[in-house]
């Protein structure tokens, strides 16, 4: 059985810039991690391998840099790596990136299962995950809260759908994206790094991905665009209010009031 994790390099401090031009993340420089709900995908594959005794394939996109984050997923436990890189890459949105990834998914033989985080810290769209599933024609389910059972043929999992909870039996080959929680992510181990300097890491470009369609993949090939990226502010605004209790509260509703922020069933 082979187990194939998704995980992402993602800045590790709020401090990032954008290109004002493509609109997105200047990642030149800056601190990076493993994306931490990835962390959860990585336990939740570790688990079923205990029932299954499946391998473990970890697959990202970036630069050559990251190879990092699959060296962190080795230190976890993962068995073998997965880099898609390439300058044609760059810019891609979240329907370029779950093309190009599932393209580098069918660059591995006999895949069973897809495990996604549910989203990323940098994105957070939680869109990539389903759009993958949907490009490689499997069945998928999102926002997976426990791992109820695993076998080498299916999975039955319990799915969070906000206001009610549902039970599911899921046949290979499928994907599922993991919530926070799920399991209690184990912390990377020196050892078990040590052992796993020497795991494979296939490095892919966009001609290496055979059933890739070029038009498909990086900013030429997104569908949407950024109109606008900027910095958020954090203005605020204090106001002192003097006088009786009773004066004060009544100037406070009268600017409550021009703000739009009060209204009469309030009073």
């Amino acid at each position: 059985m082979n187990i194939v994790v998704c995980v992402k390099q993602v800045p590790a401090t709020q401090k990032v810039e954008v290109d004002p031009v493509t609109g997105v993340l200047k990642r030149d420089g800056i601190e990076t991690k493993m994306n931490p709900y990835d962390l959860y995908a990585m336990e939740t594959a570790l688990q079923i391998r205990k029932k299954t005794g499946a391998k473990i394939h970890v697959i990202t996109m970036g630069p050559p840099a990251a190879k990092a984050v699959l060296q962190e997923a080795f230190a976890l436990g993962a068995d073998e790596g997965w880099l898609l890189t390439d300058r044609k890459f760059a810019g891609a949105d979240v329907l370029a990136t779950s093309y190009t990834i599932a393209s580098g998914i069918r660059q591995i033989d006999h895949v069973d299962l897809i495990l996604c985080g549910k989203q990323t810290t940098d994105g957070d769209t939680a869109q990539v995950g389903p759009e993958m599933a949907e490009v490689l024609g499997i069945p998928h389910i999102s926002w997976v809260t426990e791992l109820i059972d695993a076998d080498d043929q299916a999975l039955i999992v319990k799915q969070d759908l906000n206001e009610v909870e549902a039970v599911a039996r899921i046949p290979y080959p499928c994907l599922i994206t993991v919530e926070k929680g799920i399991f209690q992510p184990n912390l990377p181990s020196y050892k078990r790094a040590k052992e796993a300097a020497d795991n494979p890491i296939h490095t892919l470009s966009a001609a290496q991905c055979r059933t890739l369609d070029p038009s498909r993949i990086g900013l030429s090939g997104s569908p949407t665009q950024v109109e606008r990226i900027f910095t958020p502010t954090h203005d605020v605004k204090t106001m002192r209010l003097d006088g009786p209790e009773a004066e004060s509260a009544a100037k406070l509703v009268a600017i409550l009031k021009e703000d739009k922020m009060w209204e009469e069933e309030n009073a």
